[in-house]
Order: structure tokens, then C-alpha cells, then sequence
């Protein structure tokens, strides 16, 4: 939020840009021992949303990337046993997306005619459920 504050001046003075945001499916489904990481990725939907609204006027687009499983180093940082129990078997269970897929989606979002806002993508392995 603090970089989109900085940059929506300059946006408004040019009269074009894009935001881009990046969440995670966390965003759509809560987990039990996972309220925390859940409650952070619905702000980034809804801070998407609002911001949309408040500057499709001045020709700034805003795009919001839900990955699900993603190669990161996210399950060295959940404290809840349960909680890390759980991704480390879901982590294990299908082959996970790579930066390359996200930055694919981000590159196909930026790149769509001045015209065309594509507001979110949300992005699974083929294989994962939820």
C-alpha cells in the first residue's frame, strides 16, 4: 500500500499505469491455523477492488494475481503445527506453479490493450483441489 501511495501521483499526472498485485487463493478459501495469512490475502482483494474504483478514471488499471501453490519458501514461516503439517502435505502433493507461471500471468496482464483491465487471475497447478 505504502508503493502504491507513492506511485498513484505520478500515475494521475501521466494519465496511464497499472497496478499489479500479488495475493494467493488464500484469498478466496480460509483455512483452521491459517486465519492470519488468510485475513492478509482477502486485504489484498479488497484493497484491489477499492483502488480500482477510485482510479479507472484516470486510466490505471489494477490487477490482482491469486496464485495457489507456489514453490516459495512460505511453509518455513507457518508457526501453527497443524497449519504446517497440512501445507507441508499439500506442498508434497502436486507439482507446484514456478515464479516463471506467475510472471507469465502478470506479463499477460500488462500487456492486454490500453482498454481491456483484466482484474484478477486467479492461478492453480492442475492438479490442486482447492
Amino acid at each position: 500500500m505504502y508503493a502504491t501511495h507513492k506511485v498513484l501521483p505520478l500515475m494521475k499526472a501521466q494519465g496511464i499505469g497499472h497496478i499489479v498485485n500479488i495475493s494467493s487463493v488464500a484469498g478466496r478459501v480460509a483455512n483452521a491455523g491459517s486465519g492470519v495469512y488468510n485475513a492478509s490475502k482477502w486485504a489484498v482483494g479488497a484493497f484491489s477492488e477499492a483502488l480500482r474504483k477510485e482510479v479507472y478514471q484516470n486510466n490505471i488499471r489494477v490487477t490482482i494475481i491469486e496464485p495457489g501453490l507456489v514453490a516459495t519458501e512460505l511453509p518455513q514461516h507457518i508457526t501453527d503445527s497443524t497449519a504446517l503439517k497440512r501445507a507441508k502435505n499439500f506442498y508434497g502433493s502436486v507439482k507446484n506453479l514456478e515464479s516463471q507461471d506467475i510472471a507469465n500471468a502478470i506479463v499477460y496482464a500488462v500487456t492486454q490493450p490500453l482498454h481491456v483491465n483484466v482484474n484478477e487471475i486467479l492461478i492453480r497447478p492442475t492438479e490442486q483441489e482447492r
